[in-house]
């Protein structure tokens, strides 16, 4: 796996994948000016939903669950001093679909926790990363 970053201006940079998908991230935005795209620490909160909403999604759907929406909301809290590390995370997930079964949910949040998501589990050697979920009826 490999990605590029590239320079624009001010604290804008484009990434690049190796499959050509881009995305603009910046640190800050010049003074007065829009900032253009997320920050790079969003971007691995980011990388932290998507991982683990894809795992809580696929074991759900493997356990004969009707889900027809996922929605995780990753809350972080980072350190005051350099290095701004994460020191808490949490990811919440919205799952939604047709007579869910709570069991059925936990355990996809679980799996995905303590062995699938490569993301959180990752992140998790430098901070405290929880969650949680609800379930909603479609």
């Amino acid at each position: 796996m490999q990605v590029t970053s590239k320079w624009l201006d001010g604290m804008c940079f484009v990434g690049t994948t190796e499959g050509g998908h881009s995305v603009v991230m910046e640190g800050a935005a010049v003074e007065g000016a829009v900032k253009r795209g997320a920050s790079p620490m969003e971007m691995l909160l980011l990388g932290v939903a998507g991982c683990s909403s894809i795992d809580v999604v696929m074991i759900a759907v493997k356990q004969r669950q009707k889900v027809v929406d996922c929605q995780a909301t990753v809350t972080a809290k980072r350190s005051d001093e350099a290095p701004r590390v994460f020191t808490e995370i949490h990811i919440h997930f919205k799952v939604i679909g047709h007579d869910l079964k709570e069991t059925a949910i936990a355990k996809a949040v679980e799996l995905s926790a303590e062995k699938y998501c490569s993301a959180s589990i990752m992140l998790g050697k430098a901070a405290v990363v929880t969650h949680s979920f609800e379930i909603a009826e479609a």
